[in-house]
């Protein structure tokens, strides 16, 4: 229980969205608890913040409520939405918009980027290369625990 509990403490998800995402990860090919972390670095707003384009979770999320950001052209205002590879997300191209990037950009510099992004921090955008393997998630999770929890 304590792991599923920090595990949506990390990425800022109720219970709902944590039981519709695990439901997804049942439902996908694979090792479930590794699909369910897939499942959840791909949310947006966790891109964004990997990406370093905002300073901490809660204002990545702002930022795409906000509706701040596109991916591939469209504006997307849903922090849960689900990155694919070949995805590129970017700011608006409004000046504040790209100031407050800029300026998370330049704080974050020497925070590393995972390697399933690509950041362009000269053109201010992300690619999204490959889906994020266990190995890319950066927590110290044991997601067996929350499966056999929440398999009962």
């Amino acid at each position: 229980m304590r792991e599923k509990q920090k595990l949506k403490r990390i990425y800022g998800v109720l219970e709902r969205q944590f039981k519709l995402l695990f439901q997804e990860a049942e439902r996908l090919k694979g090792n479930t608890g590794e699909t369910l972390l897939s499942l959840l670095e791909r949310r947006l707003d966790n891109v964004i913040l990997a990406s370093g384009f905002a300073l901490s979770r809660n204002h990545a999320r702002q930022l795409v409520n906000h509706g701040h950001f596109t991916v591939n052209g469209r504006w997307v205002d849903v922090s849960s939405f689900q990155v694919r590879p070949g995805d590129v997300i970017a700011p608006r191209s409004t000046e504040s918009t790209r100031k407050a990037v800029a300026d998370a950009l330049e704080v974050n510099k020497s925070q590393p980027v995972p390697n399933w992004l690509e950041v362009n921090r000269d053109a201010l955008s992300t690619r999204v290369v490959s889906i994020p393997r266990r190995e890319d998630v950066p927590h110290p999770i044991q997601e067996q625990l929350i499966i056999e929890l929440c398999s009962k």
